[in-house]
């Protein structure tokens, strides 16, 4: 049995979906856990998938959902709650005696990183480390969907990242689930920490293969139009500090900044470009 986590999907990659619908495809046994009883939950059911429902902060919902589990994939939205989540899926998934727990990391997790989110993601990968999970972190790119989002929303890439020559690290939330359901699904010991990154691009090569212009936003402005779109200011918070990050380096040169081989090693195919996303 694997536990899938965020199986319902959402705005935001989708990671969970993608993962639970890849594993079911394989003719493996996944318990889908989600927050509502709603139609994306009867979808899943009829897949195949058992289906928990409950809240991911809370060790009563979750202590059920992991009985007989073996291995399990880890994700959480951007929004508060992360560190609260992790704790209580790293002590759920230590006392059922979980093998493997695969888990969506940011690409610059580290007590130093440039957002506050990114450094909250190193703190959840202490948590799931010490609890002896097996747990491998996949540090993650942007995810095309949250350029997606923007253009959709604005009718333009407008971001406050400076000129159209800034670099961003990117990647399909598609690929990011391939590559956990590899992780998962595979024997062998596997390395603590994964970098996911399938495509490098200028942000006027993204907005271009999304069909929009690039237009550099002051960062104040941005923030007004964010809160108003995204209506949580963790997600806000997050995604302007991201943008300042990139902005910062630039078109210069980060090691970081590198297109990465775990998802044709992982995920079983080359990664999913940001055009092709696109026209899909």
């Amino acid at each position: 049995m694997i536990l899938v986590t965020g199986a319902a999907g959402g705005p935001q990659g989708s990671t969970g979906r993608h993962v639970a619908g890849l594993l079911l495809a394989r003719g493996e046994r996944v318990r889908a856990f989600v927050r509502t009883d709603d139609h994306r939950a009867e979808e899943l059911r009829k897949l195949g998938a058992e289906v928990a429902v409950g809240d991911l902060r809370e060790i009563s919902d979750v202590r059920p959902a992991m009985r007989g589990v073996r291995r399990a994939f880890f994700t959480y939205p951007v929004t508060a709650g992360l560190l609260d989540a992790t704790a209580v899926f790293a002590a759920a998934a230590r006392e059922e005696g979980v093998t493997r727990v695969v888990e969506v990391s940011q690409l610059d997790a580290s007590p130093v990183a440039g957002t506050p989110r990114m450094r909250r993601h190193w703190v959840a990968e202490q948590v799931f480390d010490r609890a002896g999970v097996g747990a491998v972190h996949l540090r993650a790119a942007v995810f095309f969907e949250n350029l997606a989002v923007v253009a959709a929303a604005a009718g333009r890439l407008a971001l406050p990242l400076g000129p159209a020559d800034t670099w961003i690290p990117l990647v399909a939330g598609e690929d990011v689930a391939r590559v956990a359901a590899g992780l998962l699904l595979d024997p062998v010991p596997a390395d603590p920490v994964c970098l996911v990154t399938g495509q490098m691009a200028t942000a006027g090569e993204a907005a271009q293969a999304l069909g929009v212009a690039y237009e550099d936003v002051p960062p104040t402005e941005w923030e007004r139009w964010a809160t108003d779109v995204y209506g949580d200011p963790y997600t806000v918070e997050h995604l302007t500090h991201l943008w300042a990050l990139f902005r910062f380096i630039g078109s210069g040169d980060h090691p970081l900044y590198r297109v990465t081989r775990s998802i044709e090693r992982h995920g079983g195919r080359a990664p999913l470009t940001l055009r092709a996303f696109a026209r899909a």
